[in-house]
């Protein structure tokens, strides 16, 4: 059974910076590509980042590129979202999910955590 689950949200003056982590179980690891997403209050669910299989490659959306980086250890089962130059924008439930394929088909989510920016 897979499972996903986050940790590292919180809350942080604007400015600062936090590091998310997925743990990931119940499957290989290595074969998902995987990604973040996250959900402000009222708003729908936006795509933060992905990374491929190997880790070769990422993803980044416009409005975080240059201040957030998705990043894995397959050694660890373990996904990264490091973000700095937090802003107020980007208060949210940010999730990891996991895409089986490749495809951009996330069949998998954590149950996320919140971030908090304050200004």
């Amino acid at each position: 059974q897979v499972q996903l689950v986050e940790s590292g949200g919180g809350s942080v003056q604007a400015g600062g910076s936090l590091r998310l982590t997925c743990t990931a179980s119940g499957y290989t690891y290595n074969m998902y590509c995987m990604g973040w997403f996250r959900q402000a209050p009222g708003k729908e669910r936006e795509k933060v980042a992905s990374i491929s299989r190997s880790g070769f490659t990422s993803y980044a959306a416009e409005s975080v590129k240059g201040r957030f980086t998705i990043s894995r250890d397959n050694a660890k089962n373990t996904l990264y979202l490091q973000m700095s130059m937090l802003n107020a924008e980007d208060t949210a439930t940010y999730f990891c999910a996991a895409d089986p394929s490749c495809v951009r088909q996330y069949n998998y989510w954590g149950q996320g955590t919140q971030v908090i920016v304050s200004s």
